[in-house]
């Protein structure tokens, strides 16, 4: 599916209706409350379509930054495979959620420090 991100972001340039990261950025606001909507009417094939709409903006979204602060989708996903696996395997050998996240917000913030101005 990035593949075809990657595709549409390169048909996306000079386009006027896109804004960047920005523009997709609202439109997860908007697909999310689809999503919403959909929850209770039992409607499982519209829920799956606007579950896709989310997934495909995020990652347009992801795209998008890439290009306009070098941030790759890739590192993305690697911190968030990390992020997760650390809280899971935290509460599987029984530390507090509170602790998990105190120790990764600790370690970000010395991540930053020492990433220069």
């Amino acid at each position: 599916m990035i593949q075809i991100v990657k595709r549409k972001s390169k048909l996306d340039q000079g386009n006027t209706w896109s804004n960047g990261s920005s523009t997709y950025l609202e439109e997860i606001k908007k697909e999310v409350d689809e999503v919403i909507e959909e929850m209770p009417k039992q409607r499982d094939c519209y829920l799956e379509d606007e579950l896709a709409d989310a997934l495909w903006d995020y990652l347009n979204v992801l795209q998008a930054i890439e290009q306009e602060r070098g941030i790759s989708t890739d590192s993305v996903l690697a911190r968030a495979c990390h992020k997760y696996e650390a809280r899971i395997s935290g509460l599987e050998s029984g530390k507090t959620w509170v602790d998990i996240k105190h120790g990764q917000k600790l370690a970000l913030a010395e991540e930053q420090a020492q990433q220069p101005s």
